[in-house]
């Protein structure tokens, strides 16, 4: 019998993408994915790979608590396998296996491709392997992918930072950046529209730096532009841009390319130029604004998220206001936030002005409120238009004649609406929309979080990446081997697991 695996990730957006790839190189080597579903409780994969995270604090801890629940299992269940890959597998290498020595195989971030192999290696020769390279030789794009969504992708354009932020470790456990080149990327998201992609995010970990390594400036808007032009992509958006190298061409590029969303995430981090200073952050408040406006200029009815960090070492009550005029000013759409905690091995870790734990959280708990409070009045200002959406994975919650669905706008505000299967005397029968499929609908109540559009569906565009849900579905259904601990609506918003590595 072939044997069965799960993936279980942590992390941004990148290990998300990478677990996409695990996935597709062990059902390539013939492994199946474990159906979770329709196992009794308790009972574990054949494989478990963590893929893990290292820019959380508490990332070791909780990796070896889940590490010490399937010490025993594996123990009473001979032919197990366990592995541990990702930023914190690079950064602890040997720890792993000295921690859990019932771990069998390490792998790091530039040699995800390996994994078939040391998880056969580690069979036969019944001890654990441990590799990790120091360098990228294989870029993950070329590898198989099991993807989670029918109609919606990633697609990396680069890997690596050359950025030295004082609170993030990603560079040293992700490298330098390296570029693809825009045709391969092209090229890939072509045979993805091919299979019934409709829509993509371009991934990079200062994704509008593309170009660098091989001398473009201009390459990231080049590419938006491009994206335009190929047939069947509906919509494009990209994770995440730094500030520091946003540049009006992309800014042009976005207004001027139909099929690239409204929608902006930039994360902020502080509105302190002090801090920004202290965490190594190449920009100003200023300049952060400025991009905000001309954003806003060329595209007025565009989405703005970002990230920030409350609490960093010598941050002062009027560096923390800074802040809040920021939020006030940019009135973003949302925002992911985050308290600041020492990230082991980065510079900012090893500063002596930590600010206390219960001034961080009282600041952290007064940013939260004003990012929600602006954002609902955002959202209330979008009650009575027409939306757009691409219907979503899975559906909310049902009364005796409505179904909740869910899908993403252009600005990729997350809105839930009604289908009612019930057919009126008269009228012809409405198909139920597919994931992938296209709903107009409008929009009739708004929450800081969401948009909700009760009333009937005022249109259906029924797509090819409907049908390719629909092909997907009708086989005999397997649960999915990634367990990605987020959402399926659409393409993810940017996972809310840190700020430190964007």
């Amino acid at each position: 019998m072939a044997r069965t695996y799960e993936v279980r990730t942590y992390g941004c957006q990148m290990n998300v993408h990478d677990s996409e790839r695990l996935s597709g190189l062990l059902e390539d080597a013939g492994y199946l994915p474990f159906d979770r579903e329709s196992v009794p409780d308790g009972q574990q994969a054949d494989v478990v790979v963590f893929n893990t995270c290292a820019v959380r604090e508490n990332a070791d801890n909780k990796l070896y608590g889940n590490l010490g629940h399937l010490a025993p299992v594996k123990a009473a269940r001979p032919g197990m396998q366990i592995a541990v890959g990702g930023c914190l597998a690079q950064k602890d290498r040997s720890t792993i296996t000295q921690k859990a020595p019932w771990v069998d195989v390490v792998f790091g971030t530039h040699n995800i491709g390996s994994l078939p192999v040391l998880l056969e290696r580690a069979r036969v020769q019944e001890e654990a392997q441990v590799e990790i390279l120091e360098s990228l030789e294989v870029f993950p794009s070329t590898l198989p992918t099991r993807r989670e969504s029918a109609y919606a992708a990633w697609v990396s354009v680069s890997v690596g930072c050359n950025n030295t932020c004082t609170f993030c470790i990603v560079p040293s456990l992700r490298g330098k950046e390296k570029d693809r080149r825009p045709g391969e990327v092209l090229a890939e998201i072509e045979a993805l529209v091919a299979e019934g992609v409709s829509e993509i995010t371009l991934l990079g970990q200062n994704v509008n730096s593309y170009g660098v390594e091989f001398g473009d400036r201009r390459a990231f808007s080049k590419l938006l532009r491009s994206c335009g032009s190929i047939p069947g992509l509906e919509r494009v958006r990209f994770t995440s841009p730094h500030p520091a190298e946003f540049t009006d061409d992309v800014i042009e590029a976005m207004a001027e390319t139909p099929n690239v969303m409204p929608q902006l995430h930039m994360p902020l981090q502080s509105g302190s130029d002090k801090v920004l200073k202290d965490m190594r952050r190449s920009y100003r408040q200023k300049k952060f604004l400025g991009i905000i406006e001309r954003v806003r200029a060329a595209m007025p009815d565009a989405a703005i998220t970002t990230d920030i960090i409350v609490g960093f070492p010598g941050e002062t009550e009027e560096d923390f206001a800074e802040t809040l005029h920021v939020v006030r000013e940019a009135r973003f759409s949302g925002a992911f936030t985050f308290q600041y905690s020492k990230r082991p091995g980065t510079p900012a870790a090893a500063l002596d002005d930590q600010v206390p734990p219960e001034v961080v959280k009282g600041r952290y708990e007064r940013l939260v409120t004003l990012v929600d409070e602006i954002a609902w009045e955002e959202n209330k200002a979008l009650v009575g238009t027409r939306v757009e959406l691409m219907v979503a994975e899975g559906e909310g919650r049902k009364d005796a004649a409505t179904h909740r669905l869910s899908g993403r706008g252009p600005d990729n505000r997350l809105v839930h609406f009604a289908w009612n299967p019930v057919v009126e005397e008269g009228r012809s029968p409405v198909s139920k929309p597919r994931p992938g499929d296209l709903v107009t609908v409008e929009i009739t109540y708004a929450a800081p979080h969401h948009l909700v559009a009760d009333g009937e569906i005022i249109g259906v565009r029924r797509t090819r990446s409907g049908d390719a849900w629909e092909a997907r579905n009708a086989a005999p259904s397997t649960a999915p081997g990634v367990a990605l601990g987020m959402p399926a609506v659409g393409v993810p918003a940017p996972l809310p697991e840190d700020p430190a590595c964007r």
